[in-house]
């Protein structure tokens, strides 16, 4: 069951393999799973499961209640759930509640507290870095997604000092790690606020892009070259210039790669 393929549309996924997946007792195996789970039911399986049964009837009505039940706003509202249901709580007790979610079996739980993370405003932007470098480095698709979408407004919020903060995990042995620095910056970035400063100048994340502009991780490659089809689109120039750069520089199939792909919006508009 754990090894299964994932059906290709949600109306199509077996009832129980649903079940297990709103209680909490399986990982999602593909993008439609994973979109298909019901937060809210989760969420009421997982309060109960960490002893918080007794507080979750307002907090199930209160996300009841959003206009708004999309995947991407859940999320975010179940974290901000959680710390508010841990505010009162002994520093013993939110270490062991965030703990469980953190290392949680299911995919789901973790990317609430990936958000959890984001959302805390005592931590900096350092101690944001180190915090969610678990999820950024998860073996799940899911939570290494949620884990830059968590730290996006914290990023636009100081710019600068991220880009100097990633110039080491861009360096980083760890593929997910690497390539996490380039999707937490890209100027468009897929269901994310996009950073206007990167798309009006890219230059100023250029130290991120030349360490990996010939990196043997097609994972990695594929980050790179989005981040940079994503600036073609208000910088074409500039994109161009460094991919013709990187093609004199660094004469591999790796950097060939991405230029190709770099450039696939500039080379449609000719």
């Amino acid at each position: 069951m754990e090894h299964r393929k994932g059906a290709r549309k949600v109306s199509d996924i077996p009832v129980e393999i649903i079940e297990l997946l709103n209680t909490g007792y399986l990982q999602t195996v593909n993008l439609t799973e994973w979109l298909a789970v019901d937060h809210i039911v989760l969420l009421e399986n997982v309060l109960e499961e960490l002893g918080f049964g007794q507080e979750s009837k307002p907090i199930l009505h209160r996300l009841n209640d959003l206009s708004e039940k999309k995947i991407m706003k859940l999320i975010p509202a179940i974290a901000r759930e959680w710390r508010q249901a841990l505010d009162s709580k002994s520093e013993g007790e939110q270490s062991r509640v965030f703990t469980a979610l953190a290392q949680h079996r299911s995919d789901s739980v973790r990317c609430w507290a990936a958000y959890m993370v984001g959302q805390n405003q005592s931590l900096s932007l350092s101690q944001k870095l180190t915090a969610i470098r678990p999820f950024a480095a998860d073996d799940h698709f899911g939570v290494r997604e949620i884990s830059w979408m968590a730290l996006r407004e914290s990023v636009i919020a100081e710019l600068e000092d991220s880009i100097e903060w990633l110039e080491d995990w861009v360096h980083d042995q760890e593929v997910n790690i690497r390539r996490f620095a380039i999707e937490l910056t890209r100027p468009h970035g897929v269901w994310a606020k996009h950073i206007t400063a990167l798309k009006e100048n890219p230059a100023i994340a250029r130290s991120l892009l030349e360490p990996l502009k010939s990196d043997p991780a097609k994972y990695v490659q594929d980050s790179v070259s989005n981040w940079l089809n994503d600036a073609s689109k208000s910088n074409p120039a500039w994109v161009q210039q460094i991919c013709d750069d990187w093609l004199i520089l660094s004469d591999t199939k790796e950097t060939k790669r991405i230029v190709t792909r770099a450039t696939r919006s500039i080379t449609d508009q000719h």
